[in-house]
């Protein structure tokens, strides 16, 4: 693999995987595939959502809202989403299935209570950086892989964010999974990222970009 290189893991956490607080339909089905591509980068890095109890994007902070509903947030929609990833717990850890050993860096995001974060690189209204960016120039990388979860939110965010900074920007399709609240999402995210020229691609093709 290239040294110029690296695999980006976005939110491979309980939470987002069957019995988790905020599951993604079929989202174990890419542990053993993102297993399998670790093996192949020798520059991994993933990213942490993790957040305080007190997140404005909880549906329990607000009285009488429900999670699906949608509020405004410090000046942006925000749809309202099940307790989470909350610091410190189970639940914003990654499977201990998932072997960490060779990771170089973890990125957390979603901290700051008033805005919710989707991309590894930046808050939801771009006031906050994570400075997984400037990490990733200062070791010389021009080449993000994305996989992970959720591909229509975190995924997406991340790939796009990737993408505007200049990164040249894939994303495994068979190593991520779709919220899909509604029933389009996932394919309209392989859209956008087409449309962004975001190569996407199967595990199984990488040789051909090595």
């Amino acid at each position: 693999m290239r040294t110029d290189t690296a695999l980006l893991l976005v939110d491979v956490q309980n939470d987002f995987l069957p019995g988790g607080a905020l599951a993604v339909p079929q989202g174990d089905e890419i542990l053993p595939v993102i297993a399998s591509l670790q093996s192949q980068f020798e520059h991994l890095v993933a990213t942490q959502d993790y957040h305080p109890v007190d997140h404005g994007s909880f549906a329990a902070n607000h009285s009488g809202k429900n999670p699906g509903e949608w509020i405004e947030l410090e000046g942006l929609p925000q749809i309202l989403w099940p307790t989470h990833c909350v610091e410190g717990t189970f639940g914003a850890d990654f499977p201990s299935t998932l072997d960490r050993s060779a990771w170089k860096a973890v990125f957390q995001k979603g901290r700051n209570p008033s805005v919710d974060s989707y991309s590894g690189f930046f808050d939801n209204a771009r006031r906050g950086d994570t400075g997984l960016g400037e990490y990733l120039k200062n070791k010389g990388i021009a080449r993000v892989f994305v996989c992970g979860l959720a591909l229509d939110y975190c995924v997406k965010f991340t790939a796009l964010d990737a993408n505007s900074l200049g990164f040249e920007t894939y994303v495994f399709t068979d190593a991520t999974r779709a919220v899909n609240l509604h029933s389009k999402d996932g394919m309209r995210a392989l859209e956008e990222f087409r449309a962004a020229g975001i190569i996407c691609l199967e595990s199984k093709e990488l040789r051909s970009y090595v």
